[in-house]
């Protein structure tokens, strides 16, 4: 059966990702897209590359225009997807890819949103690992889903790490997602293995990342023209404020971590798009290379998506560009006493789009993979 699909904020960058994998996908139809500004335009006047979509008019977002589809995806600036979700029948599968519905604690949605707080919904990063306290226990995360044996017996294809101690476990069923932050989910990835091991320590964990632009959409300001990045890096957010912060913490808590401390500084550079991010952690006395390269791989044994390179092996962005996977290069710096991480993705295939189609599949109990790809674009 062929599930209707409605894409808010179609004109968009995270909106022009999340159609360009749908075309493809075997499950879904995209019936309908959304703009404000732009409504009434044709989607090809904004988003070219995607031929297929010709036919589509920007319609004007609004609950009505989206309601009445199976899958809604709601690709909008931060502060304005709760409200406009609250009016959308229960039994829809509504997909948020951005902030308004990832930080549990309304107390962190204040201090760096600002703004009504709309709750929390399950939070769309399958292959996070769970600490074993988290593992089938109810959560906050989880408003608006519905799970239990009927949902997991019609789960489908599943990878062969599909089991307890994974988020996706708490996707099953649900019908409220909330798509991950791009930066937080890469620092999360490459640091929950260590974390749920009991390898390294949650306090002064450093992260410094190389970003696209791209995430930040397609809006006019000057720090993203053209001639202010190339030949340049331009660190931003600086000191603390970075709005992923809270997520990122919150995530390492799941997988264990007590009272996490992140110094997080992200660096925008000249590429259209990927992240590339490297995350160190106090490593716990005693630990050695050998354990530190086995707890990861374990941590992603038999994920589609997530693959953690050989001993000594790092990637690069150029290398998943295009693709829903995740690369990790883990290292011991046994001088500094500090496990190194090195992760790269495609900040809006997986960072943001991939991620929302992989948890409504999971979500529906369609095949996780399900118009998905692991291969990447080169040159």
């Amino acid at each position: 059966m062929t599930l209707s699909v409605a894409v808010a904020g179609a004109s968009g960058y995270a909106g022009g990702e999340l159609l360009r994998i749908l075309a493809g996908h075997p499950d879904f139809e995209v019936r309908t897209v959304t703009a404000h500004q732009n409504a009434g335009h044709p989607l090809i006047a904004h988003q070219p590359h995607l031929r297929s979509l010709a036919h589509l008019t920007l319609q004007e977002t609004t609950p009505q225009t989206l309601a009445g589809h199976d899958v809604v995806f709601l690709a909008l600036p931060h502060g304005t997807s709760g409200a406009i979700a609250a009016e959308l029948p229960e039994d829809t599968v509504v997909v948020d890819c951005g902030a308004d519905h990832r930080l549990e604690d309304p107390a962190d949605w204040a201090a760096f949103y600002g703004g009504e707080y709309h709750g929390a919904w399950a939070y769309g990063v399958p292959e996070l690992p769970l600490a074993a306290h988290e593992t089938g226990a109810e959560t906050g995360a989880a408003a608006g889903a519905e799970t239990g044996a009927a949902a997991a017996s019609d789960a489908g294809p599943t990878p062969a790490s599909a089991g307890t101690g994974k988020q996706r476990d708490r996707l099953r069923g649900a019908r409220r997602i909330a798509a991950p932050g791009c930066n937080s989910s890469s620092v999360s990835l490459a640091l929950a293995p260590g974390i749920r091991a009991g390898l390294i320590d949650d306090e002064d964990i450093v992260a410094v990342l190389a970003v696209g632009p791209s995430g930040a959409g397609k809006s006019l300001k000057t720090m993203y023209l053209a001639s202010e990045i190339l030949g340049s890096a331009n660190p931003y957010a600086v000191g603390g404020t970075h709005r992923h912060i809270p997520e990122i913490q919150q995530n390492l808590r799941k997988a264990g971590a007590v009272s996490p401390t992140l110094s997080f500084t992200p660096v925008l550079v000249p590429m259209s798009r990927g992240i590339l991010a490297t995350s160190t952690a106090r490593v716990k006395p005693g630990v050695t290379a050998e354990q530190v390269q086995a707890a990861w791989e374990d941590a992603y044994a038999g994920e589609p998506f997530v693959q953690v390179l050989p001993a000594g092996t790092v990637p690069r962005t150029a290398d998943v560009l295009g693709a829903n996977t995740v690369l990790i290069g883990v290292a011991l710096d046994a001088a500094a006493g500090r496990v190194v991480t090195v992760l790269a993705m495609d900040n809006l295939y997986k960072g943001t789009a991939g991620a929302a189609i992989q948890s409504v599949n999971i979500a529906l109990g369609l095949d996780e993979t399900a118009g998905l790809t692991v291969n990447g674009v080169a040159p």
